[in-house]
């Protein structure tokens, strides 16, 4: 199983770094959509930055357990 080690750790940086660009998306769909927009253009962007902070929380934790909960094969 060492020889699947670095493609495992690319894999969880590749999501780690997904999480984090979904992240600052949403945080900044939801700035401005609470301090420059207005409306309905206000409430889609608060909609959608809720559904890309919520992504992201999503894809964090699949690279979190991949690198916590992997299956150790070595005897």
């Amino acid at each position: 199983m060492a020889g699947d080690d670095p493609q495992r750790a690319a894999t969880r940086r590749r999501r780690q770094l997904w999480a984090g660009v979904l992240a600052l998306a949403g945080l900044v769909l939801l700035v401005i959509g609470l301090t420059v927009a207005d409306g309905v253009a206000a409430w889609v962007e608060v909609v959608a930055a809720g559904v890309l902070l919520l992504a992201s929380y999503v894809v964090q934790t699949l690279a979190r357990r991949e690198s916590v909960y992997r299956r150790d094969d070595r005897r």
